[in-house]
């Protein structure tokens, strides 16, 4: 079977979608031919039965010329493929419908996000299907064409490290986009709580993550702000941007993960922190099928964070491996079998 994907980027070293990375990888593993258009073509290592094409914006293409490049590969790519996948962008799904339509192609769009816009709703109505993976992941009102597959984690590369050198600090780690529906401001002071009452020695707060649009990087300004006020500055390390090849070290050496997350749906870097066995705390309500009560903390409530920290800091571990739930229902590899079948299906 040969399969065209179409994407954002292919960019190992992204720090936001340089996980597809490794998805593509996977899909290598048991497909034929992958040929893969992308929007920006940064640097990879693949398969040699993996076939790259850009659309241009890393060389400054505009946005017509973009579209051209696209049309380009499709006649040339979809004679030779059975089907196409279309990864998070509803727009490449309506540029492509003509030629796949053309070609009678199989199109499947994959999306996670709570907007609905004009885009997802005309190309819902394009697509054969669409995969989501959770109920909260697409919230399209018509679901006929949406089937919930799940997350996927490398759980190859993400997994607990055979031994961790640490100091003295107790790590409480946090990762995302730096955005106000982040609400670092609760984990700012739960932290300023714990550090003014003396409850955890050597506490250090590590937090990956860029703004991307201007407001972003306003409340990041203000989170600093906030930082400086409570006086807490040599507590707190900003990484930026960190690959997602990078992570799992992030992971391992944390001693708590905390997810500030108000988007309803379940958030990859919880499941990522999840399969290194690293205990989590998130308010996010699509985690309470999942996670222990022990696990859940109230929103924008840092007294109860603080608490919360504690409680699994002293607690006594007695229920089943977080890596396993992961190991078990979000499994990359048995995410792209999905994926797979369900272009063999119809």
């Amino acid at each position: 079977m040969n399969l065209l994907i179409i994407t954002q980027k292919v960019d190992v070293n992204d720090d936001n979608l340089g996980f597809f990375h490794r998805w593509i990888e996977k899909f290598a593993e048991k497909l034929d031919e992958v040929y893969v258009v992308c929007l920006w073509r940064g640097k990879y290592e693949l398969p040699e039965n993996v076939h790259v094409f850009s659309m241009g914006k890393e060389k400054g293409i505009p946005k017509l010329g973009q579209l051209f490049l696209l049309q380009k590969h499709l006649l040339k790519i979809l004679p030779d493929v059975d089907g196409i996948f279309v990864h998070m962008c509803p727009i490449y799904a309506i540029a492509s419908y003509s030629l796949v339509k053309i070609f009678r192609k199989k199109m499947i769009l994959w999306f996670l996000h709570k907007h609905v816009g004009w885009k997802l709703r005309l190309s819902e109505k394009l697509v054969d299907g669409m995969l989501t993976a959770s109920e909260e992941s697409c919230r399209l009102k018509n679901k006929r064409k949406i089937k919930i597959v799940g997350h996927g984690i490398d759980v190859e590369r993400f997994k607990p490290a055979a031994s961790v050198s640490k100091n003295n600090e107790f790590i409480i780690f946090s990762a995302g986009r730096i955005a106000p529906s982040k609400d670092l401001k609760t984990l700012v002071e739960a932290a300023d709580i714990l550090i003014k009452e003396g409850r955890i020695p050597n506490l250090k707060v590590k937090i990956a993550g860029n703004p991307i649009t201007k407001p972003e990087r306003v409340y990041l300004d203000k989170i600093k702000e906030l930082i400086r006020k409570r006086e807490v500055s040599g507590n707190f390390e900003f990484l930026g941007g960190v690959p997602n090849y990078k992570m799992p070290e992030y992971y391992q050496k944390a001693d708590i993960f905390v997810n500030l997350s108000h988007t309803g749906s379940i958030d990859k870097v919880v499941l990522e922190a999840m399969a290194c066995d690293t205990p989590v705390l998130t308010c996010n309500e699509a985690f309470k099928v999942i996670l222990d009560k022990r696990y859940i903390f109230n929103k924008k409530d840092p007294q109860d964070l603080a608490e919360k920290i504690i409680g699994l800091r002293q607690g006594k571990k007695e229920d089943a491996s977080l890596r396993e739930v992961i190991v078990r229902n979000y499994n990359l590899d048995d995410l792209i079998k999905k994926i797979l079948a369900e272009f063999k299906n119809g």
